[in-house]
């Protein structure tokens, strides 16, 4: 198997000028290229990605999958970090990183983070949020993404998976409000469940799944909040 230590960031963006500069600057010494797909945005996104030297690729928007296709085909090398630009690399996974990289990424290996996610100001470590775990770094012709909601990477051939320590820092949601249209928009994409009986007995399980099996009322009233808006989430249209 051959392999490599250059690698690209991709980035799809749109209207992300609340984080996606601590996105970029977490990455900046660790990756050889940093592409952000733009969708046109009307902030000040473009401004602050070309002032912190990312390479900046305007296009329509196509799907979360599509469109990280798309951003894939354009990096200059093979093996791509995807990373959404609410999310930062914690300095433990920077390190790890730049270790891998000195060894070389391997052609037929898919590299995984454990993600920990900020919901309303606070690292949620129960409800079932962590860890999380993500496959970020591969090389684009092994993979694609698939998917219009919750995309998945999708496998040409079989790569086997290595995890990286450290944590990818994820700014999940602000507060209880984006927590709810989140919910709604999400909903408008995805199947809904044939009759209420099923969508209330989604609602009890996934309640009692997240705050108690999953121990979410360790994580205090956040996690109450959490684990009852997730739980309502089966019964709103």
């Amino acid at each position: 198997m051959g392999n490599t230590s250059r690698i690209s960031a991709v980035i799809i963006a749109y209207n992300e000028q609340e984080h996606i500069a601590r996105c970029i600057k977490s990455l900046t010494g660790v990756v050889d290229e940093i592409v952000v797909v733009d969708s046109y945005s009307t902030d000040n996104t473009v401004a602050i990605c070309t002032k912190q030297q990312a390479k900046v690729v305007q296009m329509k928007w196509q799907g979360f999958a599509a469109t990280k296709n798309a951003g894939n085909k354009l990096a200059e090398y093979d093996f791509i970090l995807s990373i959404d630009a609410d999310e930062e690399l914690s300095n433990s996974l920077q390190n790890a990183i730049t270790k891998q990289k000195k060894l070389g990424f391997e052609t037929n290996v898919v590299y995984k983070f454990n993600r920990l996610n900020n919901y309303c100001g606070k690292w949620i470590r129960y409800a079932g949020w962590y860890p999380d775990t993500k496959v970020r770094i591969f090389n684009r012709h092994n993979v694609f993404w698939k998917g219009e909601v919750h995309e998945k990477l999708n496998y040409h051939q079989f790569c086997s998976e290595k995890l990286l320590h450290g944590d990818l820092l994820h700014y999940s949601i602000k507060d209880k409000q984006d927590h709810i249209e989140r919910i709604h928009k999400y909903n408008k994409l995805t199947s809904k469940y044939p009759n209420r009986f099923l969508a209330y007995l989604a609602a009890i399980i996934t309640f009692v799944k997240l705050y108690l099996l999953k121990l979410g009322f360790l994580e205090g009233k956040l996690g109450y909040q959490l684990c009852i808006i997730s739980a309502k989430a089966k019964i709103w249209r």
